[in-house]
C-alpha cells in the first residue's frame, strides 16, 4: 500500500497543486485533510490510492474540483453538483445576499428562474423559512440534482417546476423573482477553458453577446411581480449597463447595479412601481 506522501507526489508529476491533491486523498480515505497533511507517512489501501490517482489525473486536465467532490459550499449550505448544473460563486452569494437586504413581506412569494443546483433558493429558504420559494429550471436533469438537494437541505420548503423561464407557470405574481441565467457569449476568450469545457453550456451561453435571456427576463419582469415587487438579476461584470437598460426600458424603477469585492458590476436590482399589496 502507498504512503500519503508518495502519492502526493504522484499528483504533483501530474501537475495538480498541493492543496486540491490533499483535498483529493482526503475524500477517498474519508479522513480529515489535516490527517494528510500530518502524517505523510501513513499508508492508504490500494483502492483508495487508486481512486486518487485517478481523481488527480482529471483534476490535472481541467476538470473543476467541485464536480470531483459532488458538492460545492454556498452562504451557509454544501449542495450537491454536477456536470448537470452550474457550479455556486461567490458573485451568485452577493445575489443571495442582496435579495435577503430587501423589505419584503413576511411571507414573501419569491420565484428563482433558472435554478441549477437549487443552491439560490435553497439559501434563501434557510435564511427565511417563512418565505415561499418556487425555483425552475428547464433541463430536467438539472431539476434531479435540485430534487435532492431540498430534500436534504430545505425538504417541503422550496418547489420545483419544470419551466422554460415562466412558460409553464401559472399567471400568478412574485414580490422577488431572482435568477443567474446564461450571461456569457458564445466564445467569449475572458472564459476560463476548464469552465467552457466541463460546465453545462445551456446554463452558460446567451445569444446576442450574452444579453439573451437577461433581455427575456427583464421584459417580462413587469407582468409577474407585484407591485413594489424586486428584480434580482446576476450578469458579466461588463454587462451591467446593457442590464440596467432593459430594465429602465421595462419601466422598472430604482434601477442600480451592484459591485463584488473587486468593485465589478455583477447584480443589477430593479422595482415595479406601486405599493406593496396595491
Amino acid at each position: 500500500m502507498p504512503a500519503v506522501e508518495l502519492l502526493l507526489r504522484h499528483a504533483r508529476e501530474f501537475g495538480l497543486d498541493r492543496l486540491d491533491a490533499e483535498v483529493l486523498l482526503a475524500e477517498v480515505c474519508t479522513w480529515p485533510r489535516s490527517r494528510v497533511i500530518a502524517h505523510p507517512e501513513r499508508q492508504v489501501e490500494t483502492a483508495a490510492a487508486d481512486r486518487f490517482l485517478t481523481l488527480a489525473r482529471r483534476r490535472a486536465a481541467g476538470e473543476p474540483l467541485a464536480y470531483l467532490l459532488g458538492r460545492r459550499g454556498f452562504m451557509d449550505i454544501e449542495v450537491e453538483v454536477s456536470a448537470d448544473v452550474l457550479i455556486p460563486r461567490p458573485e451568485t452569494e452577493l445575489l443571495v445576499t442582496t435579495a435577503l437586504a430587501l423589505d419584503l413581506p413576511p411571507e414573501a412569494r419569491i420565484l428563482d428562474l433558472g435554478t441549477g443546483s437549487g443552491a439560490i433558493a435553497l439559501a434563501l429558504a434557510k435564511a427565511r423559512p417563512d418565505w415561499d420559494i418556487l425555483a425552475t429550471d428547464v433541463s430536467s436533469r438539472a431539476l434531479k440534482v435540485a430534487r435532492r438537494n431540498v430534500r436534504r437541505i430545505a425538504p417541503g420548503r422550496v418547489h420545483l417546476v419544470a419551466s422554460d423561464w415562466f412558460s409553464a407557470l401559472a399567471p400568478v405574481r412574485f414580490d422577488l423573482l431572482v435568477s443567474n441565467p446564461p450571461y456569457v457569449a458564445v466564445n467569449d476568450p475572458e472564459l476560463d477553458s476548464c469552465v467552457a469545457d466541463h460546465e453545462p453550456p445551456r446554463a452558460l451561453f446567451a445569444a446576442n453577446d450574452g444579453l439573451a435571456a437577461l433581455a427575456q427576463l427583464a421584459s417580462t419582469a413587469p407582468e409577474r411581480l407585484e407591485p413594489g415587487g424586486w428584480i434580482l438579476l446576476e450578469h458579466g461584470h461588463r454587462q451591467g449597463p446593457s442590464v440596467r437598460a432593459m430594465l429602465e426600458a421595462a419601466g422598472l424603477s430604482a434601477v442600480r447595479s451592484i459591485a463584488d469585492g473587486g468593485e465589478r458590476e455583477r447584480v443589477t436590482i430593479a422595482r415595479r412601481n406601486g405599493l406593496p399589496g396595491g
